[in-house]
């Protein structure tokens, strides 16, 4: 069955095809008796109005497109879902897209993106684009970015961040550790070519420094992955110094750590203890694990984002600074009985 078009819509409400358009896009004013004709004209002939032509008239899409390291991660699923929250309301639809840590496939997103005439984008940059980042902003498309910065200061300060305080939590949850008496530390991180295996891996160096270590932990650089935190664990455990208390920076990473630490039947904490950058969804299944992890906010991170996306879009603050979120987290510990009371309770016959 053929599309009905507005000449038809129009012919059937004995209107012009502009009434019809006036009435639609409710433009101007339009008696409530011609108004009833037309949408009655458009429920019977299923008129739907084309999203390209109105896209094209208004200068707008109504399309919001996301780039992400990872899709499927919980906390780049929360920051996403807060988006959709607010920019759903105004009739905006999100486009998803995954880059895999490859600034490669990321930049031909950007470039995908920019051909669909998005109305905005917002980008946890895997890094290595910002002359690709930098040519889209100059275009006025706005652009938010989420959770990562840009190599570039001069580009970064350009646009708006939304993003965690990445230093300072890892120094954070690293003193935690150090403050148990651990000095061998295996820490897991990300591709340093990222603000956040940059920033968190500084971090963790900042505090192991205020303690007085001289010798730096090891570190396993990955893409933070699942599988990476697997790897780490399996060559912290052929060191010939094993480390006492594994920091993961990334909670897929830290996901791999907890399971090859299972699988490697080591108890945690009392054979390693474990520190995350943000809750890993498996870890209360661990019978008094112990784990410290920083705990996140991508919900929020994404409520903000949203706000600032709309206000951009809408041209509110186009001529402001650029917004600078910066969220402070807080060390949480799961699950924690210290070593003795579990010791004392074995010896009572409490299993």
């Amino acid at each position: 069955m053929a599309k009905a078009t507005i000449k038809q819509v129009a012919a059937a409400a004995e209107v012009s095809t502009a009434t019809v358009s006036r009435v639609l896009n409710n433009s101007d004013y339009v008696s409530d008796e011609i108004k009833e004709r037309v949408m009655a004209a458009v429920n019977r002939l299923n008129y739907r109005p084309s999203a390209i032509a109105r896209s094209l008239k208004q200068d707008r899409t109504y399309m919001i497109g996301v780039i992400v390291p990872d899709i499927s991660n919980p906390y780049f699923m929360g920051i996403s879902r807060g988006i959709e929250d607010i920019v759903g309301k105004e009739g905006f639809q999100l486009i998803f897209c995954s880059s895999d840590e490859n600034p490669e496939k990321e930049r031909r997103l950007l470039k995908l993106l920019q051909e669909k005439r998005v109305d905005a984008v917002v980008l946890a940059t895997s890094g290595g684009n910002d002359p690709a980042i930098k040519q889209i902003a100059d275009s006025n498309m706005p652009i938010v970015l989420v959770d990562r910065k840009l190599d570039s200061p001069e580009t970064g300060s350009m646009l708006d961040l939304v993003a965690e305080d990445n230093t300072e939590g890892a120094s954070r949850l690293t003193r935690k550790l150090l403050e148990e008496g651990h000095t061998a530390i295996g820490v897991v991180n990300g591709p340093t070519r990222s603000s956040t295996g940059r920033e968190r891996l500084e971090g963790v160096m900042n505090a192991m420094k205020a303690f007085g270590l001289n010798e730096g932990p090891m570190v396993y650089n990955g893409d933070f992955s699942t599988e990476d935190g697997i790897r780490a664990v399996q060559q912290f455990l052929n060191a010939e110094r094993r480390p006492t208390a594994i920091i993961s920076l990334n909670n897929r990473m830290s996901l791999g750590v907890l399971l090859e630490i299972v699988r490697s039947r080591l108890k945690i904490p009392a054979d390693m203890a474990v520190a995350s950058f943000g809750e890993v969804e498996a870890g209360p299944l661990l019978k008094e694990s112990g784990i410290y992890y920083m705990e996140q906010h991508p919900y929020d991170m994404g409520i903000k984002s949203g706000e600032i996306l709309l206000s951009r879009i809408r041209e509110e603050v186009r001529q402001d600074p650029p917004a600078y979120e910066i969220y402070s987290n807080e060390v949480k510990q799961l699950n924690y009985r210290t070593c003795s009371r579990s010791k004392n309770r074995e010896e009572d016959g409490d299993a």
